[in-house]
């Protein structure tokens, strides 16, 4: 009977983590309203940049996967900062566990950024007409796999960088190289998706995309206790 109290202890901690920075997100909207400001600006720089040249649909694939990449540097690295800047990371350690912190801010990016690269696919595809998704199920499936990935990894980072003095620099210098693979990845299976390739000749991108996801969130699973409290 221990195991399954335990079970439920740690899933209503998680969600009371998830529902407390999804409510202070609704008041304040600074994530999400910094991560939309970077979408905009960001395709409205990059379409002037194009002028009425017509890129090919890799290169096309690439940009979309930038202005996601930088948009999520803009904003996910809130999840632990925001909490070292109010004093409340503390209060967190003591009544709620590591795990639970660490699975309920996931969950929060995760939502976070799925609904910010929903939007910048439909910006993307209203402003870059020339860009085809032929395969529908290859591109959400690739965006889907994609944004948890990106969320994984820059949780972990963001507890990493809370209590530097450089965070704002930090965070992308130390997420860059941690989301290189992800990003070459989901970049081949987004240009996949264009060329109207089957399901299946996207297999092999989503298991590395998948094994990356579960290595990611096992490695920050087994390190969050001593980066949280140290």
């Amino acid at each position: 009977m221990e195991d399954p109290r335990k079970m439920k202890s740690f899933l209503v901690s998680t969600k009371a983590v998830f529902l407390k920075d999804w409510r202070s997100e609704l008041r304040t909207r600074y994530a999400l309203s910094a991560l939309v400001m970077f979408v905009l600006t960001t395709i409205a720089i990059i379409v002037f940049a194009f002028g009425g040249e017509s890129p090919s649909q890799e290169v096309l694939a690439g940009v979309l996967w930038v202005i996601i990449f930088f948009s999520g540097m803009s904003g996910l690295a809130r999840t632990f900062v925001a909490e070292e800047e109010r004093g409340t990371s503390l209060t967190l350690q003591l009544l709620s566990t590591p795990t639970a912190v660490l699975f309920g801010k996931l969950a929060f990016n995760v939502v976070l950024i799925i609904i910010v690269n929903t939007l910048a696919v439909l910006l993307f595809l209203f402003f870059f007409s020339t860009f085809r998704v032929s395969s529908v199920g290859l591109f959400v499936t690739t965006l889907a796999l994609g944004s948890i990935g990106l969320a994984s990894a820059s949780t972990i980072i963001a507890a990493i960088i809370a209590r530097a003095n450089t965070k704002g620099s930090l965070f992308p210098v130390l997420s860059l190289p941690l989301l290189l693979p992800l990003l070459m990845t989901v970049i081949h299976a987004t240009s996949l998706s264009s060329e109207g390739a089957f399901f299946s000749e996207g297999l092999d991108d989503f298991r590395i995309l998948v094994s990356y996801i579960g290595a990611v969130t096992g490695v920050s699973y087994i390190l969050f206790d001593y980066v949280w409290k140290d």
